[in-house]
């Protein structure tokens, strides 16, 4: 094996076929031995919390943008850095147990593009500072003089990106003040986001550049285990409306047929309100075939406390992430009682599982 398959095959043993029921989706429901779980009430500590916790199995920095350009085109524009820790310690050098893996995606009403890049912890090939906030995987990177006003830039064989973040409101806190519960047994996550980006700068596609402008929703979170063992998949939402308001909202499959769902309402100032396990309801409305994966690409989205009954159907239905872990990617509209763009992500549809 060359280096590289090896450490495909570390970093991915757990999402081979056959593992997934027995442990969640992506072994996000085994067993985290020796590693740090969340525990309620947390302490955020920022900016040191906008860095890595080598103590936690699993951890992202996850960008989303809906994007268009000056004739009004819709585009989407995927960002997303994980470390996963094969062991709950942090060191230098090729001793180090820290795994890193990028994803960039660029999504047209006609086509995707996609890129993978994977890094070894410890050689200085990819990581994370907190401040001034760096992250980055080879050339790809995510900088700034803090968390407020970034660069963005990646590239793959058929498209690159270089824009610019700017926030323009508040971090926001999910679950209960960032400690996000995950299943009826307890799994959980911190998890907290900015989603009030304003984005610019150039896109580059096989056609040529074209310069973008939109907003942009960067998710973090972190923990050991954030599944139950009988989770096969997720449905996530981020949604922002004509209102200003914002919605987030997954469901977590489950063997039995079952959902776990939770979500927050965001206001246009930042201010959050929970939604607890079955306020929040999302039902496929059409099925795409994607090389005979049954994906849904349009859905009904329901949250009755704040009046919201919509659909949310995909730009491009093919928007397919055919990496080393697959999954569903990309932007979408949003019409019926609200109406505006977001993002819709969805594991655990692959054929082979």
């Amino acid at each position: 094996m060359n280096a590289r398959s090896i450490l495909f095959a570390l970093l991915f043993a757990w999402a081979l076929p056959g593992t997934v029921v027995a442990q969640g989706f992506a072994g996000m429901g085994s067993e985290a031995a020796g590693f740090a779980n969340p525990t309620p009430d947390p302490q955020f500590d920022f900016p040191t919390d906008h860095g890595p916790h080598p103590e936690y199995r699993i951890e992202w920095w996850y960008l989303t943008a809906n994007i268009q350009g000056p004739d009004g085109t819709p585009y989407g524009l995927q960002w997303t850095l994980f470390r996963s820790a094969l062991a709950p310690y942090a060191t230098e050098g090729w001793d180090s147990p820290q795994i890193w893996l990028g994803h960039a995606a660029v999504t047209t009403p006609q086509a995707h593009y996609t890129s993978e890049r994977f890094a070894r912890g410890g050689t200085g090939q990819a990581g994370v500072t907190a401040a001034p906030f760096d992250a980055w995987i080879d050339e790809w990177h995510m900088r700034g003089p803090d968390f407020d006003t970034l660069n963005l830039r990646a590239a793959g064989s058929s498209f690159a990106y270089d824009v610019t973040l700017d926030a323009q409101g508040p971090l926001v806190f999910h679950g209960a003040r960032g400690y996000s519960v995950k299943s009826e047994q307890g799994q959980a996550s911190y998890y907290y986001s900015q989603p009030f980006f304003r984005l610019s700068g150039t896109l580059t596609l096989p056609d040529g550049d074209v310069p973008v402008t939109g907003a942009a929703w960067l998710d973090r979170e972190w923990s050991s285990q954030p599944l139950a063992s009988d989770q096969t998949g997720w449905d996530w939402f981020s949604l922002s409306f004509d209102t200003g308001d914002k919605l987030m909202g997954f469901r977590l499959r489950q063997s039995d047929g079952s959902y776990y769902t939770s979500g927050t309402w965001i206001t246009t100032e930042g201010v959050t309100t929970a939604l607890p396990n079955g306020s929040f309801d999302a039902t496929p409305l059409k099925v795409s075939d994607l090389d005979g994966r049954d994906v849904p690409t349009r859905w009904q989205v329901r949250v009755p406390d704040h009046n919201v009954d919509i659909t949310v159907a995909a730009i491009n239905t093919d928007a397919w992430m055919d990496l080393s872990v697959p999954y569903w990617e990309g932007p979408v509209t949003v019409s019926g009682s609200h109406k505006g763009i977001g993002y819709l992500e969805m594991t655990g549809y692959d054929a082979a599982q």
